[in-house]
């Protein structure tokens, strides 16, 4: 049984890692600036406003980034390259607190799918600085435990990145993305039930006692 558990595990982690990267080369794509790339092709209007794309890149590029660094970051055997981790930790908080929360928030000012749409992002979006600030303060006061339980809600927020976009391609053939009603569901569906799993894994009863780094 065990076995069988560390396998489902070893495959639930593959799966993730490779719809991770895929979304990570798909966002560092449009780091050739051309606004007529891929999805900013819909967006020519906002873009004009002249607001729109610094948000956009600090959001989109920063994230191909903070996705990976992130995936590695969260699993137990980051911490057997201290040092490793320590660079990419560094670089996935600051990335979701300078450059990729804030250009969501930005970002969501220019959707234009309903208060419901609107809701879904900028509420994700406030967690997400909140959840790795938080993070972030607990390393400082060597809070090990309170550290790992803050980056699993955290993460949870960044792969609604890769949710969201798995949703969309699972459902574009049988419903009509363009009503605003369908299009909430998914923006709900691509976070919330994320942070519930994170929630699961942080308070299962085999987690780890508490830890204080002296």
């Amino acid at each position: 049984m065990r076995r069988l558990l560390t396998l489902i595990k070893g495959f639930f982690i593959f799966i993730v890692l490779v719809l991770a990267v895929l979304l990570a080369v798909n966002a560092l794509s449009y780091a050739n600036f051309d606004v007529q790339y891929g999805f900013l092709r819909l967006k020519q209007q906002a873009i004009q406003t002249g607001w729109y794309l610094p948000a956009y890149y600090s959001h989109v590029l920063i994230s191909g980034v903070i996705l990976v660094a992130g995936l590695f970051l969260v699993f137990p055997a980051s911490r057997n390259f201290p040092q490793v981790h320590r660079m990419l930790g560094y670089v996935y908080v600051m990335g979701i607190l300078f450059f990729s929360a804030p250009g969501a928030l930005g970002m969501s000012l220019f959707i234009q799918r309903g208060p419901w749409v609107l809701a879904s992002f900028l509420l994700q979006g406030v967690l997400w600085f909140y959840f790795t600030a938080v993070a972030f303060s607990r390393i400082r006061r060597k809070d090990v435990t309170g550290h790992r339980q803050w980056m699993w809600r955290s993460y949870a927020l960044t792969f609604a990145a890769v949710t969201l976009r798995l949703y969309i391609y699972m459902t574009s053939s049988s419903v009509d993305l363009s009503s605003p009603k369908a299009y909430a569901l998914l923006a709900w569906l691509s976070w919330v039930p994320n942070l519930l799993v994170a929630e699961l894994l942080i308070n299962l009863p085999f987690r780890e006692p508490s830890r204080q780094v002296n």
